[in-house]
């Protein structure tokens, strides 16, 4: 396996372009892709929560997969969020994932049903055997999925997959990523999700972060890694504290009905959101906008 870890930065959760009509909108996935890689992110990470992916099909997933790789075109990792209710079609998605040339596959805990430890390794243990030589990283995600990844876990399978390389964890329980850092004797990746905690989690020794905040204020959050590892600590916080006061306005008005229109606002219309989520009336994006502003987010245009 010729995988190499991501030791620094943002990996960016890249949000899905959609037609007026709901449909997926695969044009816009090349422009998004090219801003965000001239603002400095390390790495894509296609159709996980802020991708609104567990709200698409199964040939969908595939086709934006495809499409990322495709407009990535090699200039920085790609990690396709592949996980799914289903033992199957987690091994479907992340074989597939594999055929496309991505660089790895994230897999977040089966949703919905609460499952015990051992079956949730069943699980994970089956996925890794179906790709055996293609990296795959654990995401765990309790509050969405109904599971959590337990450090004890996260440590049997790295320990027994060499395919094992990472964890994503937004449980925001930073003890249990300090637990598996060391896993694959120190590659092993632990990326941060909670943006509130990028500055706390590279402080600890994590490696990344994964950001849905990247999406539209990716300068905030790779300015954040960048000063934290040019020993400029003060800016660092500077940046952390304007990312919450930011993030804070994101999620008043709707959160990725926010996000989207603040890319549309910036010059990158990716569209509107996939049903069950609404999209946010106008006037309420007009005003998250203008709350930014205040902030001094940079909202300058591509």
């Amino acid at each position: 396996m010729t995988y190499q870890p991501i030791t620094r930065g943002v990996i960016c959760p890249t949000v899905t372009p959609l037609k007026p009509n709901g449909d997926i909108n695969p044009d816009m996935i090349r422009p998004l892709v090219d801003w965000l890689i001239d603002k400095g992110v390390a790495g894509i990470y296609p159709l996980g929560s802020t991708g609104e992916g567990p709200l698409f099909t199964t040939d969908e997933r595939k086709l934006v997969a495809a499409a990322t790789v495709e407009a990535v075109a090699g200039r920085l990792p790609v990690i396709v969020h592949t996980g799914a209710m289903t033992t199957g079609e987690t091994i479907e998605l992340t074989r597939h994932a594999q055929s496309i040339g991505a660089d790895a596959a994230s897999v977040i805990t089966p949703w919905y049903f609460q499952h015990s430890e051992e079956a949730l390794e069943a699980h994970y243990r089956a996925v890794l055997e179906a790709v055996a030589g293609f990296p795959v990283w654990l995401y765990n995600l309790p509050k969405f999925a109904n599971n959590n990844l337990s450090a004890a876990l996260v440590t049997r399978l790295a320990r027994a997959y060499e395919n094992c390389v990472g964890l994503k964890d937004s449980s925001g329980d930073l003890l249990t990523m300090c637990a598996v850092n060391h896993l694959q004797m120190g590659r092993f990746n632990t990326a941060i999700g909670p943006d509130n905690l990028i500055l706390a989690g590279l402080a600890l020794g994590l490696d990344c972060s994964v950001s849905g905040n990247s999406n539209h204020f990716p300068e905030i959050v790779a300015g954040i890694h960048d000063a934290f590892h040019a020993g400029d600590l003060a800016a660092a916080q500077r940046l952390q504290k304007q990312l919450k006061a930011a993030s804070d306005v994101i999620g008043s008005a709707g959160w990725l009905t926010a996000v989207k229109g603040v890319l549309a606002e910036r010059g990158l219309p990716v569209g509107g959101v996939r049903l069950p989520m609404l999209r946010a009336s106008d006037e309420a994006i007009r005003a998250c906008i203008a709350q930014l502003r205040a902030l001094k987010v940079d909202l300058s245009r591509v």
